[in-house]
């Protein structure tokens, strides 16, 4: 058993040993500071040890659970030689200085578009470590152009961006896409709701030379990645099939079953004409008279024509077989 003259001396070198750490950290980024800011506003004395001397809770200390504050990782922010804190917030040297009485303290740079601080400043942060992960199809791209915030989308001090995680990353896109979130929860659409699908697997938010910032050259190209079934080439051609998915369904979400955008024979009538097959056109008006068509009601061309996306059957020039 430790006597108390034991417990007191092994507190002390624990201590010593916790205290020479920090030190060396401060000396670290010292030089790193000098190296990168030469003329610029200073970087503050101790580095991270004097923001946390004010900036206690969880949600500032949680950063050193994430890749920003991994410090075995040269290029984080924490890594060794690198500015912690103020690599991403800024210098920091006259917000942690000697402020009059009365005086607010200098800011430092604050992440979203909520924030004092404009937008391109805070995107010019990041992107100085970042740009290379983003490609060239940011510049200019809608998020870009409309001046969104890169901590509008990404949360930096939390243990998991739900940026990253594919269960989370929907909720946080509908916080602007408000159509697309009512969309997903119509009876037939696509899985984001069931957390077994994530916008990203679509859509690149940081741009693409495709429309709808789409992962792929095209609608069709990123149908097909799932849908490989429904590819072709076949024999005898859909023509809508082959132009784009999207002039039947519905990708975020339908009333309709197979995510359609109308029942049919309304979906198919309004490129086939009802002259010669059927006689008549199928509409909603028979139901609102009482003179409901059994069609409308329980019916459908693909009733017959059941190989709707092509058929390479020698006889399937009718979608039939």
């Amino acid at each position: 058993m430790q006597t108390k003259q034991e417990n007191t001396s092994n507190l002390l070198k624990s201590t010593v040993q916790v205290m020479a750490v920090l030190a060396m950290m401060s000396v670290s980024f010292g030089a790193s500071a000098k190296d990168v800011k030469k003329d610029a506003t200073p970087f503050s004395r101790k580095g991270a040890d004097q923001c946390v001397m004010c900036h206690t809770d969880e949600h500032i200390m949680t950063v050193l659970e994430t890749p920003h504050g991994a410090t075995g990782d040269s290029r984080a922010p924490f890594g060794e030689g690198q500015a912690q804190c103020e690599a991403c917030h800024g210098p920091g040297g006259e917000h942690t200085g000697r402020v009059k009485r009365g005086e607010e303290r200098p800011p430092m740079i604050k992440f979203g578009s909520d924030r004092p601080t404009p937008v391109p400043e805070q995107n010019a942060m990041c992107l100085g470590c970042h740009e290379s992960h983003l490609g060239s199809d940011w510049e200019g791209s809608p998020h870009n152009s409309q001046d969104i915030a890169c901590a509008d989308c990404h949360q930096l001090h939390v243990r998991n961006d739900p940026m990253t995680v594919p269960q989370e990353q929907p909720e946080r896109c509908y916080t602007c896409h408000t159509a697309q979130r009512a969309a997903s929860f119509k009876p037939f659409s696509h899985p984001l709701r069931f957390e077994q699908m994530a916008c990203s697997q679509c859509h690149n938010p940081h741009g693409s030379q495709a429309d709808a910032l789409l992962v792929r050259d095209n609608t069709n190209q990123l149908c097909y990645s799932c849908h490989a079934d429904k590819r072709g080439p076949f024999l005898w051609e859909h023509a809508p099939v082959a132009e784009d998915c999207t002039s039947c369904h519905e990708p975020h979400g339908s009333v309709h079953t197979a995510m359609l955008k109308k029942r049919p024979p309304q979906l198919c009538q309004q490129c086939h004409s009802q002259a010669g097959h059927p006689s008549s056109a199928y509409t909603q008006a028979g139901v609102a008279q009482g003179t409901t068509s059994a069609m409308v009601m329980a019916g459908s061309c693909m009733n017959c024509h059941t190989e709707v996306h092509g058929s390479n059957h020698p006889s399937g020039q009718a979608l039939m077989r």
